[in-house]
């Protein structure tokens, strides 16, 4: 019940634009509905399924990415951006998708991955010959000499471990790499660059989306070569990660967090708005994924001095780093951490999961775990350039198995006599037609918070203090000066095994001291959501979640009800 954090946490600064309080989730195309029983998710399946995001509350939903590609990283390797993937459907599939998110009011967006390519894209194909025009559209080296040995540039690691550089007969040249070899960066201090993912930008605008999850931004920029064209090795971690192959070998000053790098993400900004501008049409929004030091953070955002960036930076510290071991005390540091960043005027955010990270054991749809992958069946590369005894530190297929539709074959994702990754073992027990059928399921208790959240204005503007109890419970509130009890919220967070009395008034002497429950967590037994509780001596047991709704006491609705007749009386009866 952990969700309740971060759906009921959000606080908005913005005002009249579509994604102002919104919610977003994302689909993983592969996985999420496949429509032509290949095994394999597509278009047409999401705009079959694109209602059940909507109903759950959804905002927008950003696609993982469905461009032309071999499929070496599963689409993060684009070979072109204005085309879609064969197996995932046709131009007009995607415009048909469109039309139907259009049709129920929901936005899509798109992930747009801006710093590397395919190595089977034309631009490297061209870098490659050193055709003119081409010939910098990559980060290219000579590489040393090293005893008779051609060599790489530096020292520089590869997120998918082993060295960031590979050698190309043809050219006889290394590229870098932060990512598979596959996937050579793109050289961002060359202006074609720049321009040419600009368009890319403008072209999927005219196509209708509503904006761009942008991938893997600290990458973009390395430092740049100095005057004989070198480039300078990345200190060593030392001992808390000695193997040369791992990508924490080295720490990453010369290759992450470019000062450059947000003034890109500035230039991105302009382009989405100057488009909405020049075209008179709805606003659009960036998002950037970019697991960067907190610092970071506000850059993103803004400049300071006029420059916008994105809207939301993906805040990962609660999927980063709490888990189910935290305490209260872990997840308010966290939470004070990002909110002490923020800069003024701008939107919070909180990132509950993605398809790099393992899911939350209490998956706020489903409680849906991981799935096991043995180590002859994964195919992340991830895991596939590790061995037999690492792999399941670094694949990421345990969290991209299938949708759960239903309980009939394949989890209902697909027909076909294989599914690209296994469903879950346990799905005839966790899926959504089952959820839909319960009383209370995580499903509808993640359906309520997301209602609430866009209908409460006290939950999207209100005052936000929180307390702690001990190490064990988080309490915070949610409220607006000079409003009804009935219109703010108490939430309250047990995330332990111990069982405290709370003086709710004593935490928050400005809320209620009588509460109705909205929401609760699914196993609790001694209350049901609807019931009133007094606030003063409230038994909070182990790992219990409340949101609770302030109520008038019968006092405080006496008194109303007095200076309501009173008032009354004398408008009628003293002014006529």
């Amino acid at each position: 019940m952990k969700v309740i954090i971060f759906v009921l946490l959000a606080i908005s600064a913005v005002r009249g634009v579509w994604y102002d309080n919104g919610n977003f989730y994302q689909i993983y195309p592969r996985s999420f509905m496949d429509s032509n029983n290949d095994g394999v998710g597509d278009l047409k399946g999401i705009a079959q399924k694109l209602q059940y995001v909507k109903d759950l509350g959804m905002t927008g939903t950003w696609l993982s990415p469905i461009f032309k590609s071999p499929m070496a990283d599963f689409g993060y390797d684009i070979s072109d951006y204005t085309m879609v993937q064969p197996e995932y459907g046709s131009m007009e599939d995607f415009e048909a998708l469109i039309d139907k998110a259009n049709e129920i009011d929901i936005k899509i967006i798109l992930d747009f991955v801006p710093n590397h390519t395919s190595d089977q894209h034309d631009w490297f194909l061209r870098s490659v010959k050193r055709e003119p025009g081409y010939e910098h559209y990559y980060v290219w080296h000579p590489g040393k000499v090293v005893d008779g040995k051609r060599v790489p540039p530096n020292n520089w690691v590869s997120v998918f471990r082993g060295s960031a550089w590979e050698w190309n007969e043809d050219r006889q040249e290394y590229y870098l790499h932060a990512f598979l070899k596959e996937q050579p960066d793109l050289n961002y201090r060359y202006q074609g660059v720049v321009d040419e993912m600009k368009n890319v930008l403008r072209y999927w605008m005219r196509k209708g989306v509503a904006g761009f999850r942008i991938d893997a931004v600290p990458y973009l920029f390395e430092i740049a070569p100095d005057s004989e064209g070198n480039y300078p090795d990345e200190p060593l971690t030392g001992s808390a990660c000695p193997n040369p192959e791992d990508d924490c070998y080295t720490q990453h000053i010369y290759t992450q967090n470019q000062p450059e790098t947000w003034d890109m993400v500035y230039q991105w900004r302009a382009v989405l708005d100057d488009y909405v501008n020049q075209t008179n049409s709805f606003a659009r929004i960036m998002m950037i994924e970019a697991y960067t030091p907190l610092p970071n953070i506000k850059y993103i955002f803004t400049d300071g001095h006029g420059k916008e960036g994105a809207q939301i930076p993906f805040n990962f510290e609660l999927i980063s780093n709490v888990n189910g071991k935290s305490s209260a005390k872990d997840f308010k540091e966290h939470i004070d951490a990002w909110i002490d960043r923020l800069p003024e005027g701008y939107q919070n955010n909180w990132v509950m999961g993605n398809h790099d990270n393992k899911r939350i054991a209490s998956r706020f749809e489903l409680a849906l775990l991981d799935v096991y992958i043995s180590w002859e069946n994964t195919i992340d590369p991830a895991g596939c350039r590790t061995n037999s005894t690492i792999y399941q530190q670094y694949s990421r297929d345990p969290v991209r198995t299938p949708f759960p539709w239903n309980d009939q074959k394949n989890a209902g994702f697909s027909n076909a006599d294989k599914t690209w990754l296994p469903v879950s073992p346990d799905y005839k027990e966790v899926n959504v037609e089952l959820q839909e059928k319960y009383t209370y399921s995580h499903l509808k208790t993640f359906r309520k918070l997301t209602q609430m959240r866009k209908n409460e204005k006290a939950l999207q503007e209100g005052h936000l203090k929180m307390k702690l109890i001990g190490n064990d419970i988080l309490a915070y509130e949610r409220r607006i000066d000079g409003t009804k009890p009935s219109e703010n919220f108490v939430i309250i967070l047990n995330f332990s095994g111990n069982t405290h009395k709370v003086n709710i008034h004593q935490l928050f002497p400005q809320m209620s001291q009588i509460y109705k429950i909205e929401a609760q967590s699914l196993h609790i037994t001694s209350h049901k959501e609807g019931d009133q509780i007094d606030g003063r001596n409230f038994e909070v047991k182990p790992n219990d979640a409340y949101v609770l709704r302030g109520e008038a006491s019968k006092l405080y609705s006496y008194l109303i009800f007095f200076f309501t007749f009173l008032s009354a009386f004398f408008n009628i009866f003293v002014r006529s």
